[in-house]
């Protein structure tokens, strides 16, 4: 069973999946969130594409929005209203995907 994070738990993933992110992610509306810029819209839409891969395969899905280069995600865990440990898996694995 997935368990929800307290808010001193969120906030610890959130330092350490920080530490070797350029741009940092940030808890708004109880959801992990970043706004991800890129070159045009193939970038975003490859980046989108990668994402896309990696959470069919964690079956965690992420809350998306894309306008031309730009790529908002949203993470949160429907199941527990709130987050957890599959969000920070998922938020690690998008930050590979970036370097």
């Amino acid at each position: 069973m997935i368990k929800k994070f307290t808010q001193a738990e969120a906030e610890e993933n959130l330092a350490q999946l920080n530490q070797s992110s350029e741009i940092p992610w940030q808890i708004a509306d109880g959801k992990l969130y970043k706004k991800f810029v890129f070159a045009d819209f193939i970038a975003a839409f490859g980046f989108m594409s990668q994402v896309a891969l990696y959470a069919e395969r964690a079956d965690h899905h992420p809350e998306w929005f894309n306008v031309y280069n730009k790529v908002d995600i949203h993470l949160i865990t429907h199941e527990v209203k709130g987050l957890s440990t599959r969000d920070f898996k998922l938020a690690h694995e998008i930050e590979k995907s970036i370097l």
